[in-house]
């Protein structure tokens, strides 16, 4: 196996558990706009996707979403994720592990700058770690699956993406790491990891179990 030289994370799901809360307030803005979303149906029809995407899908589907709705969406979400977004667990054991063996990594997400600053900024240590290397898709201008924000980071990090390993739990975002070159590794805590299956992803369900994955 090709050693792994850096490693690029999605943020959303990854490292901060922002898509309870996230899915909560999209559902109720959905039924608003007449369309009734379950949880389930809302992560198979937007998880790894944009605000912008939600907005062109629900439209599609039903919802009467008016066409100033994603940046009044965004302030309400930002204001929700404000309220308080805790990490994945076992994340900071992750990224310390990765410090220690000198393992570059960068953060891609499709969530957008301040998004990110929002609910990293709830934890300054793990911030602290991505300084300078956290890059989104909307930003970079082609969000996933395209593999624009992944060769991004593998760029600004200077790694060939060939040794770069992409930890995703989306779909989407494991077709950005496949069509970027990189291996993906897909977590799926509740087991259900089908999609990341299809998409090119290995699944692993406990962040416990990353380093020994990356050969750590």
């Amino acid at each position: 196996m090709t050693p792994v030289a850096a490693v690029i994370f999605d943020c959303d799901g990854v490292v901060v558990d922002s898509e309870p809360a996230s899915f909560d307030l999209i559902a109720d803005e959905l039924r608003l706009h007449g369309l009734a979303l379950s949880h389930a149906e809302i992560a198979s029809q937007f998880l790894g996707g944009t605000i912008t995407g939600v907005w062109e899908k629900a439209r599609a589907l039903g919802a009467r979403l008016p066409d100033d709705w994603v940046p009044a969406f965004y302030q309400r979400l930002y204001a929700r994720l404000a309220e308080g977004t805790p990490l994945i667990p076992g994340i900071e054991a992750v990224l310390d592990r990765l410090v220690e063996a000198g393992l570059p990594f960068a953060m891609g997400s499709n969530g957008s700058d301040h998004k990110m600053q929002v609910t990293l900024g709830q934890h300054p240590a793990v911030l602290a770690h991505f300084a300078g290397r956290m890059f989104s898709g909307q930003t970079v201008g082609r969000p996933k699956p395209a593999p624009d924000l992944y060769l991004h980071a593998a760029a600004a990090l200077g790694i060939a993406p060939a040794l770069c390993v992409v930890i995703e739990d989306s779909a989407t975002g494991a077709m950005a790491a496949r069509a970027a070159g990189m291996r993906c590794l897909g977590y799926a805590p509740q087991g259900a990891a089908g999609a990341l299956v299809a998409a090119g992803a290995r699944p692993f369900a406990d962040m416990a179990d990353l380093p020994a994955l990356l050969g750590l």
